[in-house]
């Protein structure tokens, strides 16, 4: 059943509107919620959604409770590719909770909200940027950690990171929906604009665990691969950045394990035919994050890399 969670007019005839999936069976009231399209430019969490949808529908025996499906909290995003919520010029994960008497888009994040209040576990899923690649991980803060860790090892996730709470804007969905006691996982994977197919199918077994966790899924599971789970506060991830601009070519594939001082990869500069700089792991560890788009200035984002003696 396709239900409209908010709506709203918009200027020439036209209807703005937030729709979720909600498939039902069984007697149990636990739900489960899957959302994602809050940044228009993250296209990851559509192949999960329908993937998900499919399974379920096919085993549907095998569901007690009921499972929700946002596929576009963003819709205006999703259309036109944008990051944001176009001519509004917002990051629609910098507005929640909302406010139901405020602008056209908080009114949406305060419904949003209000309609996902009380689940049993929300999961909140994103893409990165076009310019970075991310293995499939959960992001936590560390004030919700002790409610939401045990959960985020059965998501079939290769990382766990722990964020501390300098690191966690508090506007965003998840933080809203973690402080009103609802449990939230944020999913962070895969590149913006594209869909990773490998990567979609780790999240869709790992979202099923999740579901048998709580008690509303019965068919069979696959077994969660065992995260590794980083803190910041035990400073496990190095950042690598460009000291000059070009091309980058990796020298590397991503999550893959390195040593310090290995070569990640190098700029080069395609008029003089130079190599402007060949970039060096800066610790042992696992490449979680690589560049994925070539072009590259100062100070760009090359990888990030998880100490893994420290997880």
């Amino acid at each position: 059943m396709i239900k409209t969670v908010t709506s709203a007019e918009l200027p020439v005839n036209e209807i703005f509107s937030v729709k979720k999936q909600i498939i039902k069976n069984g007697r149990s009231h636990k739900r489960v919620c899957i959302v994602t399209g809050t940044h228009g430019d993250e296209l990851e969490g559509q192949y999960v959604c329908w993937s998900l949808i499919q399974k379920v529908r096919e085993n549907i025996a095998q569901l007690d409770g009921i499972l929700e499906i946002y596929p576009a909290l963003n819709p205006l995003g999703v259309n036109s590719m944008s990051r944001g919520v176009p001519q509004f010029d917002l990051d629609m994960n910098r507005i929640f909770p909302g406010n139901k008497n405020g602008t056209f888009v908080e009114y949406t994040a305060s419904e949003i909200i209000n309609d996902m209040d009380g689940a049993d576990v929300v999961v909140d899923i994103h893409a990165s940027n076009i310019f970075l690649t991310e293995v499939p991980q959960v992001r936590v803060n560390v004030e919700s950690v002790d409610n939401l860790l045990e959960l985020a090892k059965t998501i079939n996730c290769d990382f766990i990171w722990v964020h501390s709470a300098a690191t966690v804007l508090e506007s965003t969905l998840a933080y809203s929906l973690n402080s009103i006691d609802t449990p939230t996982l944020v999913v962070e994977m895969g590149v913006g604009m594209r869909i990773t197919k490998e990567y979609g199918d780790q999240l869709v077994s790992g979202i099923l665990s999740l579901m048998k966790k709580i008690g509303i899924w019965k068919g069979k599971t696959e077994e969660p691969r065992t995260p590794f789970v980083g803190r910041d506060e035990d400073n496990c991830v190095s950042f690598l950045n460009a000291d000059k601009s070009g091309v980058f070519l990796p020298a590397i594939k991503h999550w893959t394990d390195v040593e310090k001082n290995q070569e990640i990869g190098k700029i080069i500069n395609p008029l003089s035919g130079e190599t402007e700089e060949i970039l060096k792991s800066p610790i042992a560890g696992k490449v979680f994050t690589l560049r994925e788009y070539p072009i590259v200035y100062a100070g760009s984002l090359i990888a990030r890399v998880l100490d893994t003696s420290k997880t």
